[in-house]
């Protein structure tokens, strides 16, 4: 009589086992997909810091700003 409840706290207890196991699978792949968008958000960044000193460059040519480089308006 006494196998059964104890059946079923083990059975449960298994589910939320697997469940915690799912979840730890799709964290470590959360983790990964999160870590390459921050890498590639370096790699913008660094590319829009260089658009902005070409364009910078750009203007002073044209002596669309004054001012010494570096500083904008």
């Amino acid at each position: 009589m006494s196998e059964g409840p104890d059946n079923l706290v083990l059975q449960i207890l298994r589910r939320v086992d697997q469940n915690v196991d799912r979840l730890r699978d799709d964290m470590r792949d959360l983790k990964i997909r999160v870590s390459g968008i921050e890498e590639n958000m370096v790699v913008v960044q660094r590319r829009l810091d260089r658009f902005d000193d070409r364009l910078e460059r750009i203007e002073r040519r044209f002596d669309l700003i004054d001012g010494p480089p570096g500083v904008r308006e």
